[in-house]
């Protein structure tokens, strides 16, 4: 190869020389095959490359077996009264009855027509002493005094104990505007009511209860400034809850006097 190599530069010169044109071409025929060389190692594992872009969706499964029928969960809270029903149809008359003996009873039916008379009055005397004397509000279920008696939330608690009934509750929005009325028929700004505050350990939030230990999740007429505060854990001394003359309600240090509101359920009467 060097031999043709030299060959080749000379003849380059003679044609530099000659101003001959022919060219030498350095062209050279490949070589046979060689052998295989050794396999190398392995190398080292490259990076993990990126996601590739999701595939399309697959056809959707068989549909399970039907599975066993859950525990029942507790009762919720009952709801409230619902209306009157509509008057039924008049029903057949009855079997005429035998005739009864004749008597004397002009004598018992002036007894029955006074005592008619005074049962009258008393209820008549017993509304004025609770719309005037009293001033007491009453559902079908209960009665409401508004206590006009400057008390701390936990003495006006007693107070109404000691009454015989408890600090009222507005578990509607029925019994919360008849309390309103009420507040307003009197001048106040705001009353105690019975609405605690219960901490739960789960979520670290408040739950607000009444004094049975129910939950009020159905009904609750927060104040738009503490919609937010009443959801987080109230400080030592402002968990006590006030009825504002808007139908409203608003946290109230326990240590701030005020007027207050009884209930007392019309069964123990």
């Amino acid at each position: 190869m060097f031999r043709l190599l030299v060959l080749c530069v000379f003849l380059t010169m003679l044609s530099y020389v000659f101003a001959s044109t022919e060219v030498c071409t350095n062209s050279l025929l490949p070589g046979a095959k060689g052998d295989q060389g050794v396999t190398g190692e392995v190398g080292d594992l490259g990076k993990l490359g990126k996601n590739g872009p999701p595939g399309v969706p697959g056809v959707p499964g068989e549909r399970g077996h039907k599975g066993e029928v859950g525990h029942m969960g507790k009762m919720g809270p009952v709801g409230d009264k619902g209306d009157k029903g509509q008057k039924g149809f008049t029903g057949p008359a009855g079997v005429k009855g035998k005739t009864g003996t004749t008597c004397d009873c002009g004598r018992y039916r002036k007894v029955v027509g006074q005592l008619d008379v005074s049962v009258g009055e008393l209820r008549k005397a017993a509304q004025f002493l609770k719309n005037v004397v009293l001033s007491l509000k009453e559902t079908e279920e209960k009665y409401y005094l508004l206590v006009k008696e400057p008390k701390k939330s936990r003495e006006a608690s007693l107070d109404c104990k000691l009454r015989g009934g408890t600090l009222a509750m507005p578990k509607t929005s029925t019994i919360n505007r008849l309390m309103t009325d009420y507040i307003n028929q009197a001048g106040l700004a705001r009353v105690y009511v019975e609405v605690n505050a219960q901490r739960q350990d789960l979520n670290g939030t408040s739950r607000y209860i009444d004094a049975n230990s129910n939950p009020l999740d159905v009904f609750s007429a927060w104040n738009q400034e503490e919609q937010l505060q009443s959801r987080l854990a109230p400080t030592t001394n402002s968990s006590c809850v006030g009825l504002l003359n808007t139908g409203t309600w608003a946290h109230v240090e326990c240590e701030t006097t005020l007027f207050f509101i009884c209930e007392f359920p019309k069964s123990s009467r």
